[in-house]
């Protein structure tokens, strides 16, 4: 079983970057598969990209690509969102989460597929 802990949100400005990290206690993350999720206010959560436990194959949400990169330092057991280009319709609480099995395809991008959660960590993004 593993414990996540997500930080790093905060307000920025339309254009800016933001590093969120999750934190993980535990076991160690490099037996997991790790994703990032977000939340927007009255929607449902979704994918923003993923990361292989070895760390080299990542996946990322369309709306995404070019602008987010998904990282992971399993010797610190954590994981890292580095988001570039900010936009406001990026406002949402982001969320990370463990996967035990190596999911493959689209159903890795679905919620279901991930076993464990963190709390969560806003992110603002103003215009």
């Amino acid at each position: 079983q593993v414990q996540l802990v997500e930080s790093g949100g905060g307000l920025v400005q339309a254009g800016g970057s933001l590093r969120l990290s999750c934190a993980a206690s535990g076991r160690t993350v490099s037996f997991y598969d790790l994703g990032w999720f977000r939340q927007a206010p009255g929607k449902e959560r979704e994918f923003v990209g993923r990361i292989s436990r070895s760390g080299s194959t990542t996946y990322y949400a369309d709306s995404v690509k070019g602008r987010f990169t998904v990282s992971r330092d399993n010797a610190k057991n954590t994981l890292y969102l580095q988001m570039n280009s900010l936009k406001p319709e990026d406002t949402a609480v982001y969320y990370c989460a463990a996967a035990s099995r190596p999911w493959t395809g689209s159903y890795s991008y679905t919620t279901t597929a991930y076993d464990y959660w963190g709390q969560g960590t806003q992110v603002t993004v103003s215009s």
